[in-house]
Order: structure tokens, then C-alpha cells, then sequence
């Protein structure tokens, strides 16, 4: 039952970018088609939850009984960056054919700061290895989801008319605004 909480809370209720503004760059950025909103959200799930499982056994196995708990975050920075790195050299000899769907997504990655935030939330809120890793999946997902509704809205709004002073960001922070507003309808969930 508490997977399913964490799950229904992280997607939904807490959403990463919506409610805890985490991933905003990525949020805004790649937005504007839903192709891209979809390849961006594949590859955070993937490195958001491998990361995340990565940090906290670095956090339980090495820093904490080290007491080394002063070089959290720096040391989870530095493990993102390299697993961004290897896994990118990685898909580029193992499978050409993802690292090219992946593009120019798995750099843009390295420095999203929702798998910094993540990593540090599954310390703090004290999850075990796999409620963290339900929880880093289910961040992605809520991060997908955002990501995919608003560039689906972003699409319709090409079509329609705005005024010139709205056109662009304006009318994007609008839109972003309104569906955190409608994400806060399922405060009451959890």
C-alpha cells in the first residue's frame, strides 16, 4: 500500500514540476512539441531512477557510515554528471539506434536539477532502496505527464490566435501556471 501512495503522490499530488518547480528549464524548453516532450520524459525515467538508486546506496553504504554527510550534495553532482556521461558513452557502442532517439536529450539531463532534488528527497524523507526507486520512476512519470500535457497544449496554441505581447513565453508561463492550478485539485488524494 505504500508504493501505491508514493506513486499517487509523486505523479499526481506533489508533482515535481508542477507543485515543487523542479525541472522548470527542461519544462519550458522542451516543450513545444509533444515528439520531443516524449523522448525527454523516456530518458529522464530511465536516468532519474537509475541515479537515484545510485545515490542512496552512495549516501547509506559510503557517506553516512563515513560520516561524510557534509559532501552530499556535491558527491551526488558529480555521480549524476559521470552516470549521464558513461550511460551516454554506453548507449553510443551498445545501441547506436537509442543514443540517436536520445539525442541531444541525455546532455540536457546532466543538468536538470530534479534528479539532484530527487536524490536529496529520498535521503530526507528516509526511503528504503526500493521506495526510493518507486519514487524516483514515479517522479519521472509526474515529469513526463507535465511535460506531455503542456506541449500538447502548446501545440493547440500555435493555431490559435494571441496577441502579440503574449506570444512566446508569456502566454507559456500562463498555460504552466493553469495546469499547476489544475494539479492542485488532487491535493486531497494523499
Amino acid at each position: 500500500m505504500i508504493y501505491i501512495t508514493i506513486f499517487i503522490a509523486a505523479v499526481f499530488v506533489n508533482n515535481i514540476v508542477l507543485s515543487q518547480f523542479l525541472g522548470i528549464c527542461p519544462f519550458l524548453g522542451v516543450s513545444k512539441k509533444i515528439e520531443t516532450a516524449l523522448g525527454m520524459s523516456g530518458a529522464v525515467a530511465f536516468v532519474l531512477t537509475l541515479s537515484t538508486i545510485v545515490t542512496w546506496l552512495i549516501q547509506y553504504y559510503l557517506l553516512t557510515p563515513l560520516h561524510l554527510d557534509f559532501l552530499q550534495t556535491i558527491t551526488f553532482i558529480l555521480v549524476i554528471a559521470g552516470l549521464v556521461q558513461m550511460l551516454e558513452i554506453i548507449l553510443k557502442k551498445i545501441s547506436p539506434s537509442l543514443y540517436q532517439a536520445l539525442g541531444v536529450f541525455l546532455p540536457l539531463i546532466t543538468t536538470n536539477c530534479c534528479l539532484l532534488g530527487v536524490a536529496i528527497l529520498v535521503i530526507q524523507k528516509e526511503y528504503s532502496l526500493l521506495e526510493s526507486a518507486v519514487f524516483a520512476f514515479s517522479t519521472a512519470l509526474g515529469f513526463g505527464l507535465a511535460l506531455i500535457l503542456f506541449a500538447g497544449i502548446r501545440e493547440q496554441l500555435s493555431y490559435t490566435k494571441i496577441p502579440k505581447s503574449m506570444q512566446g513565453m508569456p502566454i507559456a508561463l500562463i498555460v504552466a501556471g493553469l495546469l499547476a492550478m489544475a494539479f492542485m485539485g488532487f491535493a486531497g488524494m494523499v
